[in-house]
């Protein structure tokens, strides 16, 4: 059962970078679901699991 717990809370910070004294995330944030929501990066697109949201890269 600890298991299980410690390995949710390592997932959840592959999405942080530490860079210096901060964090900076490495995927976008969507910007209709607001803060906490990440976009997931598909090559040549980021979407959105959440909402739907899509946008193309150039």
């Amino acid at each position: 059962m600890a298991e299980e717990k410690e390995k949710k809370t390592q997932k959840k910070w592959r999405a942080y970078s530490l860079e210096g004294d901060t964090l900076k995330t490495k995927n976008k944030i969507c910007p209709k679901c607001g803060p906490g929501v990440f976009m997931a990066d598909h090559g040549d697109r980021w979407a959105c699991g959440r909402c739907g949201y899509m946008e193309k890269k150039a």
